[in-house]
């Protein structure tokens, strides 16, 4: 796929929005000297093949091959660039009946992902067939708030990772949902939930203070939000009680946003919040930029696959 065509596909682009408090007229064009980009996935769900053209709804979209060449295009653009799932990776197609999550894993190797997190449906296989099919994932995995010490994915699973690009320093945990209830406990075992809230505050302090992180990113499987029970965590109710955190990117939802929601922190400062819907549909695309005196801002796009 040619530049030209890439650039046809994008179906939304959000404004730059200035980050950690800061007035976008404070931020000046000449000033930036780096810039980073976030590309993302979310319950892509086992779909390895494109729609067909008789689809109804999703005719002739998505497909692991045309994401590779969409990610093949932003990378030789932006070397500094990040690949991030949210999770739900498993079921959904036979090829996930039949291979049990061994293609999903390659083909993300293949396409250089760097890092994602759980999802409840990644457990579908039970937590010994997640555990199998890590060889076959050339990437970590994160999640902070399931404790895995009593299970097989003990020291499989970090609470977090954090990369260097061009100077950048970026931190990325990850927060899964509460199982009980949407999966069986023998698949899921000795797995134990802790409060997503609580442990993102302290993921957000570790990273900022301890990490000195310039960029922090929540990899989410909450859920965008949950109007009828806005008191259940989601990722706009994780927004709104954390602080630290620039970027949260959202699954479970399915939630599909033309552009970052933008949303306060409990320091009055932006948040970005993402998801782009399901099934290896759309790829997320958000670019941080950062000028000399350390200020920050970003841009979201959706890009349809």
């Amino acid at each position: 796929m040619n530049r030209r065509k890439f650039l046809q596909q994008t179906t939304a682009a959000g404004a730059l929005v200035g980050l950690g408090g800061l007035t976008l007229s404070s931020f000046k064009h000449d000033n930036i000297l780096k810039r980073i980009t976030i590309l993302h996935t979310n319950d892509v769900h086992s779909h390895i093949d494109p729609f067909s053209a008789s689809d109804g709804r999703n005719a002739n979209k998505g497909g692991v091959a045309r994401r590779a060449t969409l990610i093949e295009s932003i990378r030789k653009e932006n070397p500094n660039t990040l690949l991030l799932d949210a999770g739900d990776i498993f079921q959904g197609t036979p090829y996930f009946n039949y291979y049990g999550g061994e293609l999903e894993f390659k083909l993300m190797s293949m396409l250089k992902y760097d890092l994602a997190t759980i999802g409840n449906h990644d457990f579908d296989n039970g937590i010994d067939g997640l555990y199998a099919q890590l060889p076959n994932a050339k990437f970590d995995f994160v999640s902070a708030n399931y404790d895995f010490k009593n299970t097989v994915l003990d020291t499989h699973v970090k609470p977090y990772k954090t990369f260097n690009k061009n100077g950048i320093k970026i931190g990325v945990f990850g927060l899964g949902i509460e199982l009980e209830g949407l999966v069986g406990k023998k698949l899921y075992k000795e797995t134990v939930y802790n409060n997503p809230i609580e442990i993102a505050q302290d993921m957000s302090r570790i990273l900022k203070e301890e990490q000195k992180c310039d960029l922090i990113i929540c990899l989410s499987h909450l859920g965008y939000y949950y109007k009828n029970n806005p008191e259940i965590v989601s990722d706009l109710v994780l927004a709104r009680q954390t602080k630290d955190i620039d970027l949260i990117i959202g699954g479970h939802t399915h939630t599909f946003l033309p552009k970052p929601t933008i949303e306060k922190n409990s320091k009055g400062e932006n948040v970005l919040v993402n998801q782009v819907g399901c099934y290896g549909l759309y790829l997320g695309q958000i670019d941080f930029y950062f000028s000399p005196n350390e200020e920050k801002k970003a841009k979201g796009t959706t890009i349809i696959v």
